[in-house]
């Protein structure tokens, strides 16, 4: 079983040294999303997410909507370990991937063959499992000799094909995505199309982040809406959607 359960998370950011004017304007300036506090000592704080509360469990299909800024990627970062709460409590049970950058743990002097070892090992896949792995990965990616030249020699769309290849190979019980992956090569996005709907048929919890109702709709059975770092709405897909997209369009 997996689940995740915030209670009144928070995250934020100090900035220190801001007194000088020119600097805080440009903090705000940056910031389109949270809230700006200037405290004692001009320390300047970005409160990136407040007070977010959130149950999923087994079944859970989650989409994430939102301004630019409004925290959506603090969250999916606070979920995926990366981000520490400064303040609430977070609970997360169960196998957890993060696609957000799956080009992470890439080195591009490195081999192919020595980049999905690379990047199935910053995914958590242990030796034993990778060695499984690999020969599907490779022939899923489809790069044949190309596999044993370096990284840097391929095209941008057989990076990703490689990425997207060694990236999908898991089987999560949570799965974190900041938009669908898209293989970039027209050749390959059926298939890869049909991989991800593998994926997600296998993953206990989705959390997805993005702007397309079309993809939330088809692929969610919530949604939270945020808005300058606090939960704006929570709820049913069309519910939540047609409210958001309605005031985001006017």
């Amino acid at each position: 079983m997996a689940l995740i359960r915030l209670n009144n998370v928070g995250v934020e950011f100090p900035i220190f040294n801001a007194q000088n004017r020119s600097l805080k304007n440009k903090v705000l300036n940056l910031v389109t999303g949270g809230k700006i506090e200037s405290r004692a000592g001009n320390l300047v704080v970005i409160k990136s997410l407040q007070d977010i509360s959130l149950n999923l469990a087994d079944g859970d299909r989650i989409g994430l909507v939102g301004h630019n800024g409004a925290g959506k990627t603090t969250l999916l970062r606070v979920l995926s370990g990366i981000y520490t709460p400064t303040s609430g409590e977070c609970t997360i049970e169960g196998k957890c991937v993060s696609l957000i950058n799956i080009q992470l743990g890439i080195n591009h002097e490195e081999t192919g063959r020595s980049n999905i070892k690379l990047r199935a090992a910053m995914m958590g896949m242990r030796p034993k499992q990778i060695e499984e792995k690999i020969e599907e990965i490779a022939e899923f990616s489809g790069l044949g000799h190309f596999l044993d030249m370096p990284f840097r020699t391929y095209s941008s769309g057989m990076q990703i094909r490689l990425a997207f290849a060694t990236s999908t190979s898991i089987e999560p019980e949570i799965l974190i995505m900041d938009e669908w992956l898209s293989a970039g090569d027209e050749n390959f996005k059926d298939k890869a199309n049909q991989r991800m709907a593998q994926l997600l048929d296998k993953t206990k919890i989705l959390i997805l982040a993005s702007h397309s109702r079309e993809l939330l709709e088809k692929n969610c059975t919530k949604i939270l809406w945020l808005e300058h770092g606090k939960v704006r709405m929570l709820g049913e897909t069309s519910e939540v959607l047609s409210q958001y997209f309605s005031r985001s369009e006017k």
